[in-house]
């Protein structure tokens, strides 16, 4: 009984909780279904409002579509057959150039041209009349256009200009008139028509307009290209021009850079011009990106690095309406300036060098004339070939440590900022001198007896010789009978450091005999004779005998080995031999580009490291015979006869002598390396003709005081080396 009431209560409490579970079931199952209502009625609310959105937005486009098509479609077709977008070059700036310590060498400073932009100027009759207008106004302000038709008027006349051949030529072509043999007048008239000028009555006037818009086609005006009239015009003028152009938009005065020359006869042989893309060149630069109108190098250092100094020329798109009107721009790509090259010269070296041996040029001439006339007053046998034709030579100095070029003088110099003036260019090239030649780099010269040091570097490695090797001299060296060589003294017997320091031919030709011409040039070339040496600038590669000669006899050798038969060289290929034999017999690649870096001068973009020399060339010479042959080279300076001369300078150092013969009087070459234990400068001193040892010496002890003791040119002006 008691079980069953014990069932009964249970029983009765398990439902309950049922009926509370159920309960709880319930509101649980009535709260889901409020909030799957409210979502449902949340993203029903969210639809209306995006097709409300999407409803507005077509209304919009679909007004404004009506509006541009139905309302104003005229209207906006109209203006947009008028508006015209084009694109035009900005002025890309060129990099300047350096000295080693940053003075200025060719820079860029402000500049005015007058140009006329086809923008503005597209119908021919209304381009001839700005033409007009313009020339007008340059004609009273006293300035000149650019004027390259070949045709002058002259006495009532067309007539061509002297060595007009080839532009009128391309007149004739078929790109132009397209007729062959047309007289002056054929060729203006022709002209004329082309451009719509032949209304013009007056001839100076028509000839103008023809010359300008001949040129214009020529140089490729466009509305991308506008066309220089006038350059480097005074601020005056373009006052004026400015005043009376205000209404002629064509006519525009733009700011450029004009590249200025610094000191024009200091590097003027190393530096080069900028100059106009001629027609032959641009078929080289087209695909570079150049333009007819663009400057590039010519020759020199604007030539060969040109890739660096090139800035880039920027693009604005301007847009006109119908009437010409700007009525928007915006720069499209920006213009980058050229690169800033850093020369390894030192302006003040070079200064003293292209002085000095100047003036010991001139002072061998005139002692030579001197000499003639008292040869012929005394009825003397030899009456020439004393000097009096020496009017050219060179010098180089290096910087041994890294080949780098401290100064290299050409003589004659000349004034590289007038080269584009016509009488001072017509002089130029018409001088029998040849001003532009640099002979630093690309005259070649027999060297003398600065070659035997070659032939005892080769000789003493190759074992032929011992620096106790004896060689008996009698002052006349006859083993080949069709080449006998003769000394300027009877030396007797002799040793390599005798020999070297009294030069004796005998030794050297016997020497040279024994290694034979293909030892010998090889040597040569190691040591950077007969070879290009790696300057940035024009250079010979010279002539090494026996490898470059077209006939060859066994006999010719001894004549080599003393520096004559074919061996010419340059002067900068004799300061880099002796820079070799100073660095132990490793050549250094010889250079003039120290660095180039951004136009702010801010970050390298070239680095010719002088601690990190690039070698060109090993000898294999071991250092005991390579400090043999410096040895010999010192001795050079112990003998009586230099201890008047070079061998007098404070410093110590290893040179040597040369005295070549040639058709006129004997060329003197100098070579030196110092100081001698340490060494930090190789240089050379070369005088076409010179007649006289001492004189390039002196020149070279100048050079030595102005990078050794910090001498400027005034200071060798009031003490200059003086012997003889």
């Amino acid at each position: 009984m008691k079980k069953d009431r014990k069932f009964q209560s249970q029983m009765r409490k398990n439902v309950k909780e049922m009926i509370n579970i159920g309960n709880r079931n319930a509101r649980v199952a009535a709260k889901t279904a409020q909030q799957e209502k409210e979502k449902k009625d949340t993203t029903k609310l969210r639809v209306i409002i995006c097709v409300i959105l999407l409803i507005a937005i077509c209304a919009g486009f679909a007004t404004r579509l009506f509006d541009w098509q139905i309302v104003h479609g005229e209207e906006y077709k109209e203006l947009s057959a008028a508006s015209t977008a084009h694109t035009v070059d900005s002025d890309a700036t060129r990099g300047e150039i350096l000295d080693v310590d940053g003075h200025p060498l060719a820079v860029n400073e402000t500049a005015y041209n007058i140009v006329i932009n086809k923008v503005y100027a597209s119908e021919d009759n209304q381009l001839n009349l700005i033409i007009i207008d313009l020339l007008n106004t340059l004609k009273q302000c006293g300035v000149e256009y650019i004027d390259e038709l070949p045709i002058s008027y002259i006495n009532g006349e067309f007539v061509f200009d002297e060595g007009s051949g080839g532009d009128v030529e391309y007149i004739e072509s078929p790109s132009m008139l397209n007729k062959e043999g047309l007289t002056a007048q054929q060729i203006v008239d022709g002209l004329a028509k082309r451009y719509k000028a032949d209304n013009i009555d007056d001839p100076y006037t028509k000839r103008a307009v023809v010359s300008i818009r001949y040129n214009m086609e020529k140089k490729g005006f466009s509305y991308e290209q506008v066309y220089v009239v006038a350059s480097n015009v005074s601020s005056d003028v373009v006052a004026v021009v400015s005043e009376r152009t205000q209404t002629v938009p064509a006519v525009e005065i733009r700011t450029v850079n004009e590249r200025v020359i610094k000191n024009g006869t200091l590097i003027p042989h190393i530096l080069g011009v900028v100059g106009k893309i001629d027609e032959d060149e641009y078929a080289d630069y087209k695909e570079k990106g150049y333009g007819l109108d663009d400057n590039i190098g010519k020759f020199g250092i604007e030539a060969a690095m040109e890739e660096y100094l090139r800035g880039k020329a920027g693009t604005k798109t301007i847009i006109t309406d119908e009437d010409g009107q700007i009525v928007g721009e915006e720069e499209t790509v920006e213009s980058k300036p050229g690169n800033t090259v850093y020369l390894t010269i030192n302006s003040r070296i070079q200064e003293v060098a292209a002085y000095t041996i100047g003036k010991n040029i001139q002072e061998a001439q005139k002692l030579g004339i001197e000499d003639v006339k008292r040869a012929k007053a005394n009825k003397a046998k030899e009456q020439s070939k004393m000097g009096e034709d020496c009017v050219a030579g060179a010098a180089v100095m290096l910087d041994v440590r890294d080949n780098s070029v401290i100064c290299a003088a050409s003589y004659p110099n000349y004034d590289i900022s007038k080269f584009y003036d016509p009488d001072y260019s017509q002089y130029l090239f018409t001088d029998e001198d040849i001003p532009m030649f640099n002979r630093a780099f690309e005259g070649a010269f027999a060297p003398g007896s600065t070659f035997k040091p070659c032939v005892a570097t080769a000789a003493l490695q190759e074992s032929i010789i011992s620096p106790d090797t004896t060689i008996h001299c009698n002052g006349k060296y006859d083993y080949y009978k069709d080449d006998v060589v003769h000394c300027l003294g009877v030396h007797g017997n002799q040793k390599l450091e005798s020999a070297m320091a009294h030069s004796c031919n005998c030794y050297f030709a016997e020497v040279g005999r024994r290694v034979g011409i293909t030892t010998m040039y090889m040597y040569a070339e190691k040591l950077g004779l007969g070879s290009k040496t790696g300057i940035e600038v024009s250079e010979s590669t010279g002539v090494l005998a026996g490898r470059d000669s077209t006939t060859w006899f066994e006999g010719n050798t001894v004549q080599a080995a003393i520096g004559q038969s074919d061996n010419a060289f340059t002067p900068v290929q004799l300061a880099t031999y002796a820079s070799a034999i100073a660095n132990n017999g490793v050549r250094y690649k010889t250079h003039l580009v120290r660095k180039v870096v951004n136009y702010e001068r801010t970050e390298n973009v070239l680095y010719n490291d002088p601690e990190k020399p690039v070698v060109e060339a090993e000898t294999g010479v071991s250092q005991d015979n390579i400090d043999l042959v410096k040895e010999a080279m010192y001795a050079v300076t112990q003998t009586d006869n230099m201890r008047a001369m070079a061998g007098k300078y404070p410093i110590k150092m290893g040179c040597k002598t040369g005295t070549a013969e040639n058709a006129g009087s004997d060329h003197n070459v100098f070579i030196c390396f110092a100081p001698y234990d340490d060494p930090e400068i190789a240089l050379c001193v070369l005088f076409e003709h010179g007649g006289r040892s001492y004189l390039p010496q002196q020149a070279a002890c100048d050079i030595l005081d102005a990078y050794f003791y910090d001498k400027d040119i005034d200071d060798i002006k009031k003490d200059p080396w003086k012997f003889g």
